[in-house]
């Protein structure tokens, strides 16, 4: 991302107010990132913005050197992929949401890696035939991380995935997908507000705060004690930005 800027809009489509500026960042190597930040900072903006799920009012974003604008936008999110905070499931059962990637790509289904994610998931003890819309919104959040992960995308946008998840379901996202970067070589960014999750599967940290981007090696960022952070970060009024 270079320069970009975006700001929220009126009911008659006018800037209204200015949700962040003159972001520049770039990731040149597989990376674990969490993104963090107080409520309203703009984080599943930011999110959207990669995912080309909504455009920014200036800059430009590039992906393996090509601007977003000369791309088509199917070949790109199955690239840097979205997952939403609110799961929607699609009308069918639970294997017809998983087939739906198969289905718009036209690639065949990988029912294997499927079934390995339900299983590392925890969702092995499901029939596939049972409708999706009568799965627990746990289980959903899962399932649609699974359709997500069947694109084999090489970075995912992940907006607070696990805020509906019990502990023991939100550990085993996260050595999933911190097993993924580590043994495919994939990127995430992973907004959260849980900054001791943020903690175990972060290298590096994105702080949005000010209407604007900080980023920090999570080694560092981390040395100041948990309950300081989130005073400082993630409630409502933040102090400045250390140097």
């Amino acid at each position: 991302m270079r320069n970009v800027s975006k700001s929220i809009r009126d009911q008659e489509g006018q800037p209204s107010k200015r949700l962040f500026s003159n972001i520049t960042v770039e990731i040149t190597r597989p990376e674990r990132i969490a993104l963090i930040g107080a409520s309203g900072q703009g984080k599943s903006t930011l999110l959207r913005l990669m995912a080309l799920l909504d455009a920014p009012d200036d800059g430009e974003l590039r992906l393996d050197g090509k601007a977003s604008r000369e791309t088509d936008p199917r070949q790109w999110r199955m690239e840097a992929a979205y997952v939403a905070q609110q799961a929607v499931m699609l009308p069918g059962s639970i294997e017809d949401n998983l087939r739906t990637v198969s289905v718009l790509h036209g690639t065949l289904y990988n029912q294997e890696l499927a079934a390995r994610l339900m299983e590392q998931l925890g969702l092995d003890y499901l029939d596939p035939g049972k409708q999706a819309s009568d799965c627990s919104g746990g289980e959903k959040q899962r399932i649609s991380l699974i359709r997500t992960m069947l694109l084999q995308p090489r970075i995912l946008l992940l907006d607070e995935i696990t805020a509906s998840l019990d502990v023991n379901s939100a550990r085993r996202v996260e050595e999933l997908l911190t097993g993924w970067h580590s043994e495919e070589g994939g990127s995430y960014i992973w907004v959260t507000h849980d900054l001791e999750q943020a903690q175990r599967i972060s290298d590096k940290v994105w702080v949005m705060s000010g209407g604007g981007l900080h980023e920090y090696p999570g080694e560092s960022f981390f040395s100041v004690p948990i309950d300081m952070l989130a005073k400082q970060y993630i409630q409502p009024a933040e102090g400045s930005l250390p140097q």
